[in-house]
């Protein structure tokens, strides 16, 4: 079919090439488009016209050759998996996800246990058994007030306390061009000026002094350039929840690497726990030690956590709360030695702070925080610089 549809565009004065036409043929073989044929109309446009001028001549012989079919032959619908598992999940009321009743913390994992011994096939849209699509605390895809989310993603309920999964998160860009200026205007309420390092700057009013006093032969003077002299310790919450806020973390982060000469950051999952890491691609492999951190900054730094707080209270209560690793002390205790190591501290939440109350991490997490955290807004940055700077 495809040969004579080039061979149309051919004769209707259309300069296609054989190379194009295979170009074609390898989207459709990848199943780029379905068997839809205004998809296809727009794909062999893309790649087998190549100036726009040519888009009428183009149409009217589509229009011509495909006149009275519908549909692509050989193309047959098929039903994506996950389509199918989306239609397997029960949709419960708000009456029927209050009946679900919550396990403790060491029930879910005895129960685990217990399933894993168990459990010899797949299982999908129940209430027991590890699988898809259910009220089973166990599994993905489903609803649960309090479970262990193993495999696939995140169906935005957000109430697993562990996940297991290796999911792999992306570094913060921090060469974004910035959409809101202000932010670099409202961090710099944080700033004490200092000059050190080699002169390099022309001191004007010195240069004149000494001028003067030179009887009008030039004394040139030169100073150090002045910068921000203060130093930021900044721990930013990646991946999960704070998906959501990427762009506003981003501007963020951008704008106090710029403003910041003295910046460290580092990467945190939820709560603070024995480990961060620099960099989301190697986190696995290059883990840094939170008892490192904190031996290597000094007293002089200010600390900074950007997080939503959004998590299970579990996390930052209790040992082996993480969702994705068993931390032998809780989350709560790193923060402690964090804040008591720098005690200028605040923490910025990208989440409205009319939501916060309806969150029991978020209270517990400003509770540690002395009620220092902000909202991610321009009035919540200010807010959170003038603590900093007392």
């Amino acid at each position: 079919m495809l040969v004579d549809f080039f061979l149309h565009l051919k004769a209707r004065q259309l300069p296609v090439s054989t190379n194009e036409l295979l170009a074609l043929l390898e989207a459709l073989d990848a199943r780029l488009v379905s068997g839809s044929l205004d998809d296809f109309y727009l794909l062999s446009r893309a790649l087998l016209v190549k100036d726009e001028a040519l888009y009428d001549r183009f149409d009217r012989a589509f229009g011509e050759y495909f006149r009275g079919i519908e549909s692509l032959p050989g193309f047959a619908p098929e039903v994506p998996e996950e389509w199918l598992e989306l239609a397997a999940r029960r949709h419960l009321s708000e009456a029927d996800r209050l009946k679900l009743q919550k396990l403790s913390y060491e029930k879910i994992f005895q129960q685990l246990k217990e399933r894993l011994a168990e459990q010899k096939e797949r299982h999908s849209g129940g209430s027991k058994w590890i699988g898809t699509a259910g009220t089973s605390p166990y599994g993905h895809g489903g609803y649960n007030p309090e479970g262990v989310r193993i495999g696939g993603d995140s169906v935005g309920n957000r109430t697993a306390i562990k996940v297991w999964d290796q999911r792999e998160f992306r570094n913060l860009d921090d060469t974004v061009d910035l959409g809101v200026r202000n932010i670099k205007v409202a961090l710099r309420r944080l700033r004490r000026f200092a000059r050190k390092g080699a002169a390099t700057e022309l001191d004007l009013d010195g240069t004149i002094a000494g001028t003067a006093r030179n009887g009008g032969w030039l004394d040139l003077h030169l100073r150090p350039e002045r910068h921000n002299a203060v130093k930021v310790l900044l721990f930013l919450d990646i991946g999960g929840s704070m998906d959501d806020h990427i762009q506003a973390c981003e501007e963020l982060f951008s704008a106090a690497r710029a403003e910041f000469k003295h910046l460290e950051h580092f990467y945190f999952h939820n709560c603070v726990y024995e480990g961060v890491w620099k960099d989301n691609r190697r986190r696995h492999s290059e883990k840094l030690s939170t008892w490192d951190v904190i031996h290597t900054y000094g007293p002089d730094y200010k600390l900074v956590f950007v997080g939503d707080a959004s998590m299970s209270p579990y996390e930052i209560a209790r040992p082996g709360g993480s969702v994705e690793h068993w931390n032998e002390e809780a989350g709560a205790v790193w923060l402690e030695r964090l804040l008591t190591t720098w005690p200028r501290a605040a923490w910025l939440n990208p989440l409205p702070e009319a939501h916060w109350n309806y969150t029991p991490s978020i209270q517990m997490i400003d509770q540690l925080l002395g009620k220092r955290m902000f909202p991610l807004t321009i009035d919540g940055l200010e807010r959170a610089m003038r603590s900093l700077s007392k």
